[in-house]
């Protein structure tokens, strides 16, 4: 029920209660998942991170010399401008990328082998501005990719330039020098796509051809070897001659998509992350699903889709929950997760982020770091509902449920941001005798989570109630 004080009484078994407010904002229209951070585009344009904050791949400014290092809760990193919004963003392993609508490319984190592109091997906290080929060149509608170390940039006219670590060959380059300058041009012409896995790259180019370079240590180029003597190539070598429409690069495995929706991948495969029922690696491409496949998202050691019904998939590593099916067994054929509806998807180190149809954003799987931004440090084995859709309005109050393995039940609740919320307990109804648990305040992105332990062998009544 609900009064004027924004009461909620719940009766809830189990042997954990996480219960999440969230005011109703913008909605949420583009994803990255890095190596232990997150980033997020909103629909004003803003700029929104969580996670790993060691190396500054937040680009908040602010230096965390305690551990965790982090922030376990979604910040604004960059507000709507009347005149400059976000426009694309990209996670590296512990370093971030992203691109205003003036088409400015800009990066912040670790810049140990010059990955940043700015002249130095210096970490930045805070975005610097990088401009590729030089001052001087006008850049535009730039698209970015990045690798552990390394990134990849593409420009409107079709010219791919790349920058940072290249001890692999994954800048395409011809040498196994680090080019930490500025970024450099590596092919002029005809590139559509591009993709950055750990230590390797892939792009496309025009007439749907593949393309690769870097380690191929678990034959994640695809070339039908895993050993050519140094296991790698510095140069770009083409791997499928037309047809592919996407491309995605993982840890140490590859994914492509072609033009009649099947699901391709090759490279390391342990944990079945190819999805082909074995734990082989495979050093030529095989076909995954043989349609109805539309976007692909690789991870660490897993591998995410989506279908054209909007039901997203997943396979391989699930220790950390990365998969969000409730478990955290490896899986080696593809798997459901979500029935419909899903949009949108980013696979990072070890976790999961997907956008839905109204706009909400999910993740679920490691949050050592607070990656997941919920609020705690506590990995889930099922989607948790970081920012509410569309459908949410403020102080509507409306609850979801979900049962998490181990009797664990999760709470979402839309409440007001910057609102202090209070959780209560009563073993009984008749009276009710209510003991305060905690209080906590709703941040500006209007998340704050309550974790709770009750016991199992009784019917718990619980309260969340808004409070001064």
């Amino acid at each position: 029920m609900t009064t004027k004080r924004n009461l909620i009484q719940l009766c809830l078994l189990g042997a954990l209660m996480w219960a999440a407010f969230i005011s109703s904002a913008q909605t949420v229209t583009k994803i990255a998942a890095g190596g232990y951070h997150s980033l997020f585009i909103k629909s004003d344009g803003s700029l929104w991170a969580m996670g790993l904050d060691y190396y500054g791949e937040l680009g908040d400014g602010i230096i965390r010399p305690v551990s965790p290092y982090a922030t376990n809760q979604p910040e604004m990193i960059l507000g709507p401008n009347l005149t400059r919004t976000i426009t694309a963003i990209a996670a590296g392993f512990e370093h971030s990328l992203f691109l205003k609508d003036d088409d400015s490319f800009w990066a912040m984190g670790y810049n140990n082998v010059g990955e940043l592109g700015n002249i130095s091997t210096n970490d930045s906290i805070i975005p610097i501005q990088i401009l590729p080929g030089g001052a001087a060149v006008v850049v535009a509608n730039i698209s970015t990719e990045a690798g552990a170390e390394h990134n990849l940039i593409l420009k409107s006219d079709g010219s791919l330039w790349a920058v940072g670590l290249n001890s692999y060959g994954q800048l395409g380059n011809n040498t196994e020098n680090n080019y930490f300058t500025i970024p450099q041009l590596i092919v002029p012409s005809g590139v559509t796509a591009i993709s950055a896995g750990a230590y390797h790259s892939l792009f496309l180019k025009t007439g749907g051809s593949l393309w690769a370079m870097g380690s191929n240590s678990h034959g994640q180029l695809g070339d039908g070897t895993s050993d050519n003597g140094f296991f790698e190539t510095n140069s770009p070598e083409m791997i499928v001659p037309s047809g592919v429409t996407a491309i995605s690069g993982g840890g140490y495995h590859s994914l492509f998509l072609k033009n009649d929706g099947s699901l391709w991948g090759m490279g390391t495969n342990g944990d079945g992350e190819l999805g082909d029922g074995t734990i082989f690696q495979q050093i030529s491409p095989e076909m995954i699903v043989s349609s109805n496949v539309t976007a692909i998202a690789a991870g660490g050691y897993f591998s995410l889709f989506l279908k054209n019904d909007g039901s997203l998939w997943g396979m391989g590593r699930n220790e950390r929950g990365q998969l969000g099916d409730g478990t955290t067994t490896s899986v080696y054929t593809p798997e459901m997760i979500v029935s419909s509806g899903v949009v949108a998807i980013a696979a990072g180190g070890g976790h999961s982020l997907f956008i839905k149809s109204d706009g909400s954003l999910w993740g679920m799987g490691f949050n050592n770091q607070g990656q997941l931004g919920i609020g705690t440090y506590t990995s889930t084995n099922r989607p948790v509902l970081i920012v509410p859709g569309s459908g949410a309005s403020p102080g509507s109050n409306q609850i979801s449920v979900q049962l998490l393995s181990g009797s664990k039940v999760l709470l979402s609740l839309v409440g007001n941001a910057g609102t202090n919320y209070a959780l209560d307990r009563s073993y009984s109804l008749t009276p009710p005798n209510w003991l305060p648990q905690i209080t906590n305040a709703a941040n500006s992105a209007g998340v704050v989570v309550f974790t709770n332990t009750p016991s199992p062998a009784t019917n718990n009544f619980w309260r969340i109630r808004s409070v001064p």
